[in-house]
């Protein structure tokens, strides 16, 4: 049995018993300001040892291994195993390896786990808004889905659990998001509020249920663009790039994972 941190989200979703998912905030780590406490992410100017020691922590926390992937706002997904190592560049990964846990680094973009109903494999993608929209309907999830198809496993009936965002209040974007996703439905405007500035409040995980939706997926639980799943307006539970590094520079990065169990 996992004890993890009382802060930490476990999703709640009808994944199979053998499917396990956590995802970090900013307690139980080392870090300092402003990367208190429990920042994961290598590249964020944070002292190279506590970053250490807080993979090292989430690591034996989760009993396996985190495949910690050097992210860069793509639509690559890989297939990970206990030999590959970290620092792969993709934005998304899955597994039948029940010793490693895909893990995805998020602070404002949107974490998505995925399993089938079997519990056969797990998946993480990292929907920032490039990411998710890609190039002409092919962002990250599809490609994703579509690696996993091409490996040979089911596909047919998939769960999927959406993290914590930045929030349709706080993601003011401008016109080239809103274009990089619509085609012209009424349902993709309606994510996209027009501010009086001529920009657009944008609501992420709306986006990503729409693809998950037109790929498919039917039990799709998790962040629902309410409040309480905005990263940018609780700093005292979750790192945001876009709140943080404005007044401090640089932002430090949570971790959402899924594993397979024995």
């Amino acid at each position: 049995m996992n004890h993890f941190p009382a802060g930490w989200l476990r999703p709640n979703w009808p994944a199979p018993q053998r499917v396990n998912a956590v995802m970090t905030n900013r307690e139980s780590g080392v870090s300092v300001a402003p990367w208190d406490s429990m920042n994961l992410g290598d590249h964020v100017g944070d002292a190279p040892a506590d970053v250490q020691a807080n993979r090292d922590h989430l690591a034996r926390l989760l009993d396996r291994r985190p495949v910690f992937l050097k992210q860069v706002h793509g639509v690559t997904s890989v297939n990970l195993s206990r030999a590959c190592p970290d620092g792969w560049v993709a934005d998304a990964c899955w597994t039948q390896d029940a010793q490693v846990a895909c893990t995805i680094m998020v602070a404002d973009c949107l974490p998505v786990l995925l399993s089938d109903a079997s519990g056969q494999w797990v998946a993480a993608a990292h929907a920032g808004w490039r990411g998710l929209a890609g190039t002409k309907g092919h962002g990250v999830l599809e490609a994703l889905i579509s690696d996993v198809r091409q490996a040979g496993c089911d596909a047919s009936n998939v769960l999927a659990w959406l993290g914590p965002c930045i929030g349709p209040d706080a993601f003011e974007v401008g016109t080239d998001v809103l274009h990089a996703f619509d085609d012209g439905s009424a349902a993709i405007r309606s994510l996209f509020e027009v501010q009086s500035n001529g920009k657009f409040k944008a609501n992420l995980a709306g986006l990503a249920r729409l693809r998950l939706q037109a790929l498919g997926l039917n039990s799709i639980h998790g962040n629902d663009g309410a409040p309480v799943w905005c990263t940018a307006s609780q700093p005292q539970f979750f790192f945001s790039h876009r709140r943080d590094s404005r007044t401090l520079g640089q932002s430090g990065r949570m971790a959402a994972c899924i594993w397979l169990g024995a």
